[in-house]
């Protein structure tokens, strides 16, 4: 394996190798997902391309690659978009964070670099901490008036808390990726289901159908890089090294 990756330069190791055959099927089907969600609905070519780079960060994050910011920079300037024009605020806000953390977490995830766990009793305080916050986001938000502040908050808060995690490298980040991802189903799913309805004329059924689609793949992707970070195979670039 070392000799073959010797002989490719770091953005080939970083993309194509050491992939098992469940994950290239699964990349796949996740991909296919977010064109088929444009072709069904094509008024957001923004929505469909933040969900195709948005797929590919966080597969890639779930292999510990530092490519996976490449991909990040891509899909937070599209998320930012199709944020401000469905006004969600505290989306907005966290994707202007999301586009300057970035270049942090490729910096940070230095070569051969492996994840951390935080010990059982800072894990409780960091959870208690990130439930706190949701609730002081949800206050905030309601008093802009931003849509349905209760889930827009947890893009607000718990998501910012879940990326400093992501780009320190520590394995709980997944933990609260899992229930931002579930959260943004719904929020994305009400959006759309009043846009279908004509109670809500913000935004379009397209861009939220790719968020749709966005956050089933990533909640996916989720719960299997719970596992693949708690056994160690995000260690080392996820098996990308060239030492």
């Amino acid at each position: 394996m070392k000799n073959a990756q010797a002989r490719h330069n770091w953005w080939y190791n970083q993309l194509f190798t050491n992939w098992k055959k469940f994950e290239i099927i699964y990349i796949l089907i996740l991909i296919a997902l977010q064109v088929g969600v444009y072709l069904i609905a094509p008024d957001s070519i923004i929505g469909m391309i933040s969900g195709i780079a948005g797929t590919l960060c966080l597969v890639y994050g779930m292999k510990g690659r530092k490519i996976t910011f490449v991909f990040g920079i891509v899909q937070c300037l599209a998320m930012t978009y199709v944020a401000w024009i469905s006004h969600a605020y505290g989306s907005f806000a966290m994707d202007i964070f999301y586009v300057l953390s970035q270049p942090i977490g490729w910096y940070l995830w230095g070569h051969d670099e492996a994840t951390k766990r935080f010990s059982p009793r800072t894990r409780n305080l960091v959870f208690l901490g990130a439930f706190v916050a949701w609730a002081l986001g949800w206050w905030i938000l309601a008093l802009v008036h931003g849509q349905l502040p209760y889930f827009d908050s947890i893009n607000f808060v718990v998501s910012f808390i879940a990326q400093l995690l992501y780009i320190l490298k520590y394995q709980e980040n997944w933990s609260l990726w899992i229930i931002v991802n579930a959260a943004n189903i719904i929020y994305w799913s009400i959006l759309a289901a009043q846009t279908v309805l004509g109670t809500n004329q913000v935004g379009s059924l397209g861009a939220s159908l790719s968020q749709i689609a966005l956050q089933l793949a990533l909640l996916f992707n989720s719960l299997y890089a719970t596992k693949v970070w708690a056994s160690g195979e995000a260690d080392h670039e996820g098996g990308a090294s060239q030492d």
